[in-house]
């Protein structure tokens, strides 16, 4: 799936955020903990590139937690502490402040030692589309601060908080690249809600999401839709979901963007379990996400 969406508000973002960054400590990049690396942005490295970098990988509470654990042990690796979050119910979300104080203490022992006093840290929240820095920035604040939605790039100015007296926050509108050069990029991101539904293929997307279940989940995909065992097909595997959720059409025949939506809606509800659309070691591709010809069976 080849997908070009770059608004004009997000290319204004981007030179936002490296006009920002010389009053910024810390870069808090927030993820989405069920795709980290699809939802970050690949400018993001060389933008923010010699500051501070806290991970937060957020909607937790969403993936499979044994692979966020792998993530977290991922960006170890690289040095990178990514702590998993839950903005919208506060979820590892106290913990913040504390691990910004950690990343600037030895800018702030240099500072003492001129004879400074102790200032609040600040940080710069930024992200893609859709990953829940309103809700982050809500959550820190205690109030509303930051405007919310389900649907991508709600934010478009910027806005300092203040978290007590220990962080200071910039929050910035969402960045997200112009192509996606990987089509599972797109795949997944389309499947997590951070790309307008209005410009993906629903049937395309469902059809990823249902190779990825049954190659990694599929208890999951059996339970939430009572199936014995699960087709080889994975078209097969949507018209028996299909069957059974009533997704049809005149003569009896599958209803297939009805079977799509249900199974997007259920995945980003949550309702088919904690699912991680990607794994740092996985070797998921797109071939096995494609619809071969064999497959298709006709009227």
């Amino acid at each position: 799936m080849t997908i070009q969406w770059f608004p004009g508000h997000m290319a204004k973002a981007r030179r936002q955020v490296t006009e920002k960054l010389k009053l910024i400590d810390v870069v808090i990049e927030l993820l989405d903990a069920r795709l980290p690396l699809s939802s970050r942005n690949p400018m993001i490295d060389e933008i923010v590139s010699g500051k501070p970098r806290l991970i937060l990988l957020n909607k937790s509470d969403l993936a499979d937690e044994a692979v966020t654990k792998a993530w977290v042990q991922h960006f170890a690796n690289d040095e990178v502490k990514a702590l998993p979050i839950d903005a919208l119910s506060g979820r590892g979300v106290n913990k913040l402040p504390l691990e910004c104080q950690a990343l600037v203490e030895e800018m702030m022992e240099k500072r003492r030692a001129k004879g400074m006093q102790d200032r609040a840290v600040r940080a710069m929240i930024i992200g893609i589309p859709n990953v829940g820095k309103s809700s982050l920035m809500n959550r820190l604040a205690g109030r509303k601060v930051a405007q919310t939605g389900d649907r991508p790039a709600v934010t478009k100015a910027q806005q300092w908080v203040k978290v007590g007296k220990v962080l200071e926050l910039l929050d910035t509108p969402g960045i997200l690249w112009p192509k996606f050069e990987d089509p599972l990029v797109g795949l997944r991101l389309a499947a997590s809600g951070a790309i307008k539904d209005e410009i993906i293929d629903f049937q395309e997307v469902a059809l990823f999401v249902v190779a990825y279940l049954r190659t990694h989940y599929e208890d999951a995909l059996k339970n939430r839709y009572q199936m014995a065992d699960l087709e080889e097909s994975k078209l097969a595997i949507m018209d028996e979901i299909g069957r059974k959720r009533g997704c049809l059409v005149s003569g009896g025949h599958i209803d297939y963007d009805k079977v799509a939506e249900l199974i997007l809606r259920e995945l980003r509800g949550g309702k088919l379990g904690r699912i991680s659309l990607e794994r740092p070691d996985d070797r998921f591709t797109i071939d096995m996400a494609r619809v071969s010809m064999d497959e298709i069976t006709p009227y």
